[in-house]
């Protein structure tokens, strides 16, 4: 008798969606809204993906456009532009991630190891800020603060003496690589900085504790329980990335954009611009969107499988 009311009891408390629906319904409804925009940007757009075997003409629509099957495709793997954008879209993103990736993980480091508060809220906000620039701002102060003859950057090395003469930092292609990437570095690591810092936060303060009464040091500490604590969230964040390497952002390329450089600016969202939106060919642009799509995909979906071989969850 005494079990059958334990069990009643748990009935009784059990959360219905009746119940649920009343108590926060203001949130259900407030959740409706990213819901529906994921919904017509993402899913309601697949029945679109049909162009890519069209010769697609906006004018004549779905029904009237010519079905082409693969030409398309055919079409795109032989244009030596494409392998152009290819190649460089692929170098320059794992540059980035080999460049870029380590950095926010460094950053979470060191500022979980600061002591004063009010400093390391000044540093975040700091750290943060580039994050909710515009490449376009970026590129604008950029362009003017790496000037070869009177940037403030030239001007103030030439003026210490460390260089003669200015450095062609985005007027160069070597040069404006490297630029390009500490640039997207920069902008980036404060944002990909709190991720690590919320992970660092769910770790025991009885760790460190225990670790500090066997007589280990501040770099022990991360070393051994920091790092360890926040491997789950570093393997799934690098998932995610590499997912993103067929991947480029046009408005970041315009905005460091110019003839001197367009061997190394050419990547595959200028391709799909120029030859896709520019030339209206639809058919063309949606079909190489969806080549990266399926890279994408498909470099996600692998390493998730190399990081469970591993012993990490992974991400699927």
């Amino acid at each position: 008798m005494a079990k059958g009311k334990e069990a009643k009891a748990v009935v009784r408390t059990e959360t219905t969606w009746k119940s649920a629906w009343k108590r926060d319904w203001q949130l259900y409804l407030l959740l409706l809204i990213p819901l529906i925009m994921v919904f017509v940007f993402s899913y309601a757009a697949y029945p679109g993906l049909r162009m890519v075997f069209m010769d697609y003409k906006p004018a004549k629509g779905y029904d009237g456009s010519e079905w082409v099957g693969l030409a398309t495709f055919r079409k795109i793997f032989a244009d030596s532009d494409f392998h152009r954008a290819l190649r460089n879209s692929v170098v320059f993103n794992l540059a980035d991630l080999v460049v870029g990736f380590p950095m926010p993980i460094i950053l979470a480091l060191i500022l979980n190891e600061l002591r004063y508060a009010r400093f390391k809220k000044v540093s975040q906000t700091i750290l943060y800020l580039p994050h909710f620039l515009s490449w376009a701002i970026i590129g604008s102060v950029a362009l003017t603060m790496f000037k070869p003859s009177s940037g403030l950057v030239n001007v103030m090395l030439m003026n210490t003496g460390i260089i003669e003469e200015g450095i062609p930092f985005l007027n160069e292609k070597w040069h404006w690589a490297v630029t390009y990437l500490l640039i997207g570095v920069w902008q980036s690591m404060g944002w990909g900085t709190i991720l690590y810092l919320a992970a660092i936060t769910g770790i025991s303060g009885e760790l460190y504790e225990a670790a500090m009464i066997d007589g280990a040091n501040r770099w022990k500490r991360m070393w051994h329980i920091t790092l360890p604590g926040i491997k789950s969230t570093v393997v799934t964040l690098l998932i995610m990335n590499l997912g993103r390497i067929m991947g480029s952002n046009l408005e970041r390329l315009v905005a460091f954009g110019n003839t001197q450089v367009k061997d190394f600016q050419y990547q595959l969202a200028v391709y799909i611009y120029n030859k896709g939106l520019n030339n209206s060919k639809f058919s063309m642009g949606t079909a190489v969107n969806l080549f990266q799509s399926l890279i994408g995909l498909a470099l996600v979906i692998l390493s998730d499988r190399v990081a469970k071989k591993l012993g990490e969850d992974g991400l699927l």
